[in-house]
């Protein structure tokens, strides 16, 4: 695994706890506002723009009134990787079945229904964290996908908890955590109009305000034969995002529906 020594940053303090993996007491500090989410990578063919336009004035603010969402982030790719990054902080894994979003996800809008044959490549999946440190979100991110070996998702987790401090203790980084996927959420009338979607990977995503130092952190401590990887098949693919855009349940909840676009470039 190679990471562009030209890239990230560092920060504050390993959160990993419980008897269990998958066990984190609320209590403790967390990177991210809640201790699940669904996170997508995906490209989109043809005018990114327009993308952007429907998930800032109208998707995003559809989920984040759907209960159990708390906080929705965009990411842009700075590589080759999927374009987008996309996560939705949830209360539970269990807001992937529950009949609010199974409703939403099996009516949806006008400009969804035109959005969704645009989507390419969608990797998709709600995640519970097992290992989280620091505090925050950092404009850039740096991310690990990867696959333990079958039956060493235990010690490849506390392998990765065992590194955290080491990330987390430079300056310049906000949080950072590693994150376990749910079985694949049902098929709806959305997935069914863009086709059908690839599972997420464990991640580790880590964020900070100083891009050097966070691509020189993860080097440090997660780069080439980091003790955590050995025993993977294959070693973890990694990517630097940028934060594109972000909003929260609360602000959706004091604001429209459907604000007003005005465009004077008429796209």
């Amino acid at each position: 695994m190679a990471i562009d020594p030209r890239d990230t940053a560092a920060g504050i303090g390993i959160r990993w706890r419980g008897d269990t993996i998958g066990t984190i007491r609320r209590e403790d500090n967390l990177a991210l506002c809640t201790d699940a989410a669904m996170v997508l990578f995906y490209d989109i063919a043809g005018d990114t723009a327009d993308h952007d336009d429907w998930h800032s004035y109208e998707h995003l603010h559809e989920r984040l009134s759907i209960p159990g969402f708390v906080r929705a982030s965009r990411w842009v790719s700075r590589g080759e990787a999927p374009r987008y990054m996309a996560i939705y902080e949830v209360t539970g894994i269990d807001v992937g079945t529950s009949p609010e979003y199974l409703a939403r996800l099996n009516a949806p809008t006008p400009w969804t229904s035109a959005m969704m044959p645009r989507f390419r490549g969608m990797v998709r999946g709600f995640c519970s964290t097992v290992a989280s440190a620091g505090y925050g979100l950092g404009n850039a991110a740096v991310v690990l996908r990867f696959t333990p070996p079958e039956g060493g998702e235990a010690r490849l987790t506390e392998g990765l908890a065992a590194a955290l401090p080491g990330l987390t203790a430079r300056k310049g980084m906000a949080g950072a955590q590693v994150m376990r996927p749910a079985p694949p959420p049902p098929m709806t009338r959305e997935q069914a109009i863009r086709g059908a979607d690839a599972p997420q990977s464990w991640l580790l995503i880590a964020t900070a305000y100083d891009r050097a130092a966070l691509t020189a952190a993860m080097a440090a401590e997660f780069g080439g034969d980091a003790p955590p990887w050995q025993g993977l098949a294959e070693p973890p693919v990694a990517a630097p995002y940028d934060l594109h855009y972000v909003a929260s349940a609360e602000e959706v909840a004091r604001s429209p529906a459907h604000p007003p676009i005005v465009d004077p470039a008429g796209r």
